[in-house]
């Protein structure tokens, strides 16, 4: 099977965004929570072939691995959703207006326009998790892809992620419903430890009913000056 990354679906300007991608390449394994670990910067506008490996999948662009995924078995911390309008208030303390590491991220980026991206705001609440709103667009609506996506910066912004770029080494998540077209999405992040320069963040999107439509574990890896 072969997927493209379109440039639309970037993170840092010259590759894709983590949680999309990494939701791209969980989908060749179906159903059921999925781990999936970024090798490289997946590269954007080229044919990657998705193809199976053993109890997996690989995502590979000519003979580099980009990434790759398997069935995972452990459970996934769920973060308590706030109201959608407490949700939305968090937005003026979110610190990427002021100062992105990738101001063009599909996900969180304040660069984007209305409806291109999902510019996603996940600012801290007095506890230290981040909440947001994803108001779905008709175009992205019903798609895991956009689930994993939603999932990935709101878990880098309770790292935090300001002032110091950080980007997703390994995301494990269970998407068990997409939204409608329209719909508000509040989405929850929270740093759960670091080990050095590896954060460890979890996040959970909530409908506007309530219902759950996935969680997520991530591994951040905090860039060093030189890269």
């Amino acid at each position: 099977m072969t997927i493209t990354v379109d440039r639309r679906f970037r993170g840092p300007d010259d590759s894709g965004n983590g949680g999309y991608v990494a939701g791209l390449v969980a989908g060749g394994l179906g159903q059921g929570p999925v781990t999936v670990t970024l090798r490289v910067p997946p590269p954007l506008d080229r044919p990657l072939s998705l193809t199976r490996s053993g109890e997996g999948v690989r995502l590979t662009s000519d003979d580099v691995l980009v990434a790759e995924a398997v069935h995972a078995g452990d459970e996934l911390r769920a973060v308590a959703p706030v109201p959608a309008d407490v949700a939305r208030t968090t937005a003026e303390h979110y610190g990427g207006r002021h100062q992105h590491p990738f101001p063009h991220c599909f996900v969180c980026g304040p660069a984007r326009a209305p409806g291109d991206g999902l510019r996603l705001e996940p600012g801290r609440l007095q506890d230290g998790r981040t909440a947001c709103v994803w108001s779905v667009a008709a175009d992205l609506a019903g798609r895991p892809e956009l689930v994993w996506a939603a999932l990935d910066c709101p878990g880098g912004w309770a790292a935090p992620i300001e002032g110091r770029p950080m980007v997703l080494g390994r995301m494990t998540a269970q998407v068990s419903a997409t939204p409608l077209a329209g719909e508000d999405v509040v989405v929850m992040g929270e740093l759960l430890g670091q080990d050095g320069r590896k954060y460890f963040t979890a996040t959970t999107a909530y409908g506007a009913d309530g219902r759950e439509l996935g969680r997520a574990g991530a591994t951040w890896i905090l860039l060093r000056t030189s890269e």
